[in-house]
């Protein structure tokens, strides 16, 4: 006999008699979701940029992610904000970074509205709307999204995993950790991994049999309930930590350099339909020492540093694959719609000459050739924190200018791949619209027929702010729905809107030209010297490399752009502007 059930808060449906036999019972009905819904997976990687997967023109090896852009979409025009706690949260939110209080990463908030680190609960993650549809919710690997003075055995813990809509979390809830001694949270609780480096443990593959185990317990009770994953893998973060094998498959793949790298990642590029056949590489990098310039010392150096990057690229792909085949086994896999992303451009936090100690840089400590060349056999394993130089961060943003931290389109335009068979026919084709971060929560919900929630747990809902591109997974040629886009980073600004690009660099087009390095204040009087005269504006519908600055011969046009980003930054708590960098965590 079926149950009678009501929907929590209506009337009782049932009868109530003075004793059990002359009584009727009824159920509050339980949350369900649609029948047929699909499940959503978000892979987000990190420091991964535009020229370093595949699919994407690189070299890497990576076939796994390669396969769900053959059977999907691959989007050229896609981006974030340059660094990896503000773009997360426009990935969960569907908000801007600065509505999320993010400008930067959790440890460098600051006092003021934007700025302070707290995600505001009227802001809605995407795994508190789709838990208040039915789903199961799980997140594993990097959060990051946590104010760091609540990161204790104190807490609070309403800003953890499990206070902001997930079910169950596997990870760690910092920027970074050590792939073989992970600083490891499961729930709401620190744990040690179970097994040491020298008895075969890795993060990447602990987080993907968590990954599994999540989805298989909850599959083995609840078969047609659907879940959404957000699985981040620590990877392509430093440190670079990969068992020497998958280095060593890439043995002196990297000896011509980065200069050469760029070349040949850029003609593959257009092979592949990722660029226009007319597109210019970006300008060589005055802040990147020309790969014949280089000693024979530093190109041992650097070129296994790579090989240990791309060995650590690899080797996260097989896993993502283990993932995936796991999908396909149980009949999962096409009724899943799985985006993947990377939360930034590559990373230059390395320096000009890398490290087998990133820390070193984010402390202004120098590296020391000799050193690293001291260590070269230990990169890559847990006596090490390596990094690469900066110059493999450029080549892996081909084709464009600069890296993370910085809104150049290397900073900001990433890698995206949306796979999701049972939603829409095309295959292996690319999508050039523009979309940004904070589109994919809008997407999803459009996608599975959700309304945007006017309440959370009772917490009255802020606007989101991104728009779906939904439409475009089966139209190539349909517009655009996102017209106008701000950057900031550290001072670093940039807008778009409808085609052009304006970009206010920070401390200049290349620490070479600017004589100061990364991170230094802007005071009043130097903002109102970079908004005279330190703008620049592409036209990167026709210029998507930013090649060509126009700024002299479309003066107008650029006036327009900075009053737009000053209306995008009044909107959106932008600012006071900061340029500080490291200065932001020591001094706040």
């Amino acid at each position: 006999m079926p149950f009678k059930e009501y929907k929590p808060g209506t009337a009782f449906p049932g009868i109530v008699g003075r004793t059990v036999d002359q009584s009727q019972p009824a159920w509050p009905e339980p949350l369900r979701a649609k029948e047929g819904a699909p499940n959503v997976l978000f892979i987000v990687l990190d420091d991964t940029g535009f020229g370093q997967l595949g699919c994407y023109g690189s070299p890497i090896r990576t076939p796994n992610l390669d396969a769900l852009a053959a059977n999907g979409l691959k989007y050229t025009n896609m981006h974030t904000t340059a660094l990896c706690s503000p773009t997360r949260s426009c990935i969960i939110t569907g908000r801007n970074h600065h509505s999320n209080n993010m400008a930067c990463i959790t440890e460098g908030s600051t006092g003021y509205p934007g700025y302070n680190g707290n995600i505001p609960f009227e802001n809605g993650f995407l795994s508190e709307m789709l838990l208040q549809q039915g789903y199961n919710t799980f997140a594993v690997g990097k959060w990051h999204l946590t104010p760091s003075d609540q990161l204790s055995a104190a807490g609070p813990y309403d800003r953890w995993p499990l206070g902001r809509g997930f079910e169950r979390f596997y990870g760690f809830l910092g920027g970074d950790t050590n792939q073989y001694y992970p600083d490891l949270v499961y729930d709401n609780h620190t744990i040690e991994p179970e097994k040491t480096p020298e008895e075969g443990y890795h993060l990447t593959e602990d987080l993907v049999d968590k990954a599994i185990s999540f989805i298989a317990d909850s599959k083995q009770v609840a078969p047609d309930k659907p879940f959404f994953l957000y699985f981040c893998p620590g990877a392509m973060h430093a440190p670079h930590h990969v068992p020497k094998e998958w280095a060593d498959e890439y043995r002196g793949m990297f000896d011509d350099g980065w200069d050469a790298y760029r070349e040949k990642t850029f003609a593959r590029q257009k092979e592949l339909g990722i660029l226009p056949r007319d597109a210019e590489l970006s300008c060589h990098d005055l802040d990147v020492k020309p790969w014949e310039e280089c000693s024979e010392k530093e190109k041992k150096l650097y070129s296994r540093m790579m090989e240990v990057f791309a060995g650590f690229l690899t080797h996260t792909d097989h896993h993502i694959g283990r993932l995936i085949d796991f999908l396909k086994s149980t009949g999962e896999l096409d009724n899943t719609l799985i985006m993947v992303i990377s939360d930034n451009g590559a990373s230059a936090e390395g320096g000009p000459t890398g490290s087998i100690n990133e820390n070193k840089f984010f402390n202004n400590v120098p590296d020391s050739l000799e050193e690293n060349l001291a260590a070269l056999d230990k990169l890559g394993g847990p006596e090490t924190f390596n990094h690469y130089p900066w110059g493999w961060a450029w080549a892996g943003d081909t084709p464009f200018r600069r890296w993370k931290r910085e809104t150049y389109r290397g900073g900001t335009s990433d890698p995206f791949i949306v796979h999701w068979p049972a939603g829409f026919a095309a295959k292996g084709e690319v999508r050039t619209q523009y979309v940004h971060a904070i589109d994919m929560v809008p997407t999803v919900l459009h996608a599975l027929a959700i309304e945007e929630p006017m309440f959370i747990r009772g917490v009255k809902q802020s606007p989101i702010e991104g728009v779906s591109f939904a439409h475009t997974f089966d139209n190539p040629g349909a517009g655009s729905n996102r017209h106008t886009q701000y950057f900031e980073m550290m001072g670093h600004r940039a807008i778009y809107h409808d085609g052009w690009r304006a970009v206010c660099p920070w401390p200049g087009p290349s620490f070479a030209e600017a004589g100061a390095f990364f991170g230094e204040p802007i005071p009043a009087q130097k903002l109102i010297e970079l908004d005279e005269k330190g703008w620049e504006l592409y036209h990167v519908d026709e210029d998507p490399t930013e090649t060509r600055n126009v700024s002299q011969e479309h003066l107008d046009k650029l006036i327009e752009m900075i009053a737009t980003w000053y209306y995008e930054a009044g909107k959106y708590h932008v600012l006071p502007i900061d340029g500080r960098g490291v200065q932001r965590v020591i001094e706040d």
